[in-house]
């Protein structure tokens, strides 16, 4: 990883050329870039937990912005050809690195933005779910396809989906097997913004570039309280909401906000 890593520091991260990471400002942004359809593969899979573990030590990158190269697919997940055989060991070691990348993508400790370029099927979907934003363009489709070949969605679908768009929306996708499109996508609560064609990426890029006026470290705090209430009721976080406002005081970033708003001016995070 290190040559990688010096490359990345550089202004740009490849992997074998399945994925790309370029810094935009305190932003960075992820193409999946495996044609024709942008499927995830064992070398990706690990490849996104890597560069994910980077990102999260890198001090100067705040959000994430994750879109697919070309203008027809985001992802269309795994390739069913790595299935065909019925190779069970095969079936449990990919299950798992998909679990693995995109709970790591869950937990990145910035803000996670999907730009939804296109088709978002199976695995696709299920990596869009596991940002915390999600951008589409009016021609994408999303679905999560694999009960209709015999299998489930197995990188957290069942439950990222319930959780967004509701048990009876999530069974209709999932049972039966309905692909729904960017307006209906928006509607039901699965994105939280429709844009053109060709401009997901733009917009989630510039949405990222808002997260820079926000302390990094006060979103690192906040955004495992929010999503914390997929786990517990919202009651049972109030006292974990106070503590972490009480230990914000201890970052440099917080006695740098707080003197920035007074002397009127644009704070300088450092992120620490």
């Amino acid at each position: 990883m290190s040559h990688a890593i010096e490359t990345y520091r550089s202004g740009l991260f490849d992997l074998t050329h399945k994925l790309t990471v370029e810094k935009h400002g305190h932003t960075a942004l992820l193409t999946i870039n495996q044609p024709p359809a942008n499927t995830w593969d064992r070398d990706s899979l690990i490849g996104l937990r890597q560069v994910l573990e980077h990102l999260n030590h890198d001090d100067d990158i705040y959000a994430l912005v994750i879109t697919g190269q070309g203008e027809r697919f985001f992802s269309a997940g795994a390739d069913l050809a790595l299935f065909a055989d019925g190779d069970k060991a095969r079936a449990h070691e990919l299950a798992l690195l998909f679990g693995q990348a995109f709970e790591a993508l869950r937990d990145f400790r910035g803000v996670s933005i999907a730009a939804i370029n296109g088709y978002a099927m199976g695995g696709g979907l299920e990596c869009a779910l596991a940002c915390d934003l999600r951008i589409a363009e009016r021609h994408a489709q999303m679905a999560l396809p694999e009960a209709g070949v015999g299998l489930l969605p197995c990188a957290g679908g069942t439950q990222a989906l319930a959780w967004l768009v509701g048990e009876g929306w999530a069974k209709r996708i999932i049972l039966c097997g309905e692909r729904i499109d960017g307006e209906t996508a928006l509607r039901i609560g699965l994105i939280e913004q429709l844009v053109d064609s060709g401009e997901a990426r733009g917009h989630a890029l510039l949405l990222a570039a808002r997260v820079a006026s926000q302390s990094p470290v006060a979103v690192r705090a906040i955004k495992p309280l929010i999503q914390g209430a997929r786990e517990r009721a919202p009651n049972s976080w109030l006292s974990a909401e106070r503590e972490r406002f009480v230990e914000l005081f201890d970052a440099e970033d917080t006695r740098e906000g707080v003197n920035a708003f007074l002397e009127k001016r644009a704070p300088q995070w450092r992120n620490r």
